[in-house]
């Protein structure tokens, strides 16, 4: 199926967010490259002949600046921008950096999917939120972010209830291990040595290209298919608690 019509995705200025823009460009899609670093859309935007746009997910009046300046055959939206930060037990945890991961992946991505859905269901358009394996269930340290990644899962089964008479699709795409850039960094404060830990041994996590294709696939089905929960690990990850670590003997 041939892609037309223009896609958003939201956090596209690194990681996930960034390998879907090529993706769908690639596709075919006129992308609108969305996040909060001009520099990095602009960048983004030039390479892949998309559209950059800086967008703040967690501001009202950023968000509605964003929707108001969209063409209207908007037939995507791909709610990636997100976070996890830190990882302490719940007696130590820092409530305002749960405060700032659920504004982001859930308020924001609420948001911006309520500034986009009426076009979204004119253009019998699909919507994919970018959720995780940590929605599955709670891990140690894991409660801000599992819970975060859960309540946004829970608007994606929501809507999808609620909209099941409309022409507009809802998915939900839940990584695994994902390598990025950016990611571990962001969620230890710039700490490279813990960061680095999360992959440590595994041969192969998942990259940010992997998950992409996932987004490039489900963008190009027909549009009665709907694909509910697409969870994508890497072949070492078993389950979220379980994963293969090979090291070399010293």
């Amino acid at each position: 199926m041939s892609a037309a019509g223009t896609a958003v995705v939201t956090g596209a200025s690194s990681g996930i967010g960034a390998a879907t823009a090529r993706a769908l460009a690639g596709d075919g899609w006129t992308v609108v490259c969305a996040a909060r670093r001009a520099d990095r859309v602009e960048a983004l935007a030039a390479e892949i002949g998309g559209v950059a746009s800086v967008l703040d997910v967690t501001d009202r009046a950023s968000v509605e600046a964003f929707a108001a300046q969209l063409p209207d055959d908007v037939s995507l939206l791909v709610n990636n921008a997100g976070m996890a930060l830190g990882q302490e037990p719940v007696a130590e945890a820092d409530l305002d950096a749960w405060e700032r991961m659920y504004a982001t992946n859930v308020i924001g991505a609420t948001r911006v999917t309520q500034a986009l859905l009426p076009r979204l269901v004119a253009n019998r358009g699909q919507i994919v939120f970018m959720t995780s394996t940590a929605a599955d269930g709670p891990y140690e340290g894991g409660a801000g972010y599992c819970g975060a990644k859960a309540a946004e899962r829970m608007v994606a089964g929501a809507l999808r209830l609620e909209l099941v008479d409309l022409p507009v699709r809802i998915h939900d795409v839940a990584p695994g291990m994902v390598r990025t850039d950016e990611f571990a960094l962001n969620r230890y404060g710039g700490d490279a040595e813990r960061a680095a830990k999360v992959y440590a041994g595994v041969a192969e996590p998942l990259v940010a290209d992997d998950v992409a294709e996932t987004v490039r696939w489900i963008a190009s089905l027909p549009d009665h298919v709907d694909v509910d929960r697409l969870t994508v690990r890497p072949r070492a990850q078993a389950a979220q608690h379980k994963v293969s670590r090979v090291f070399e003997e010293e």
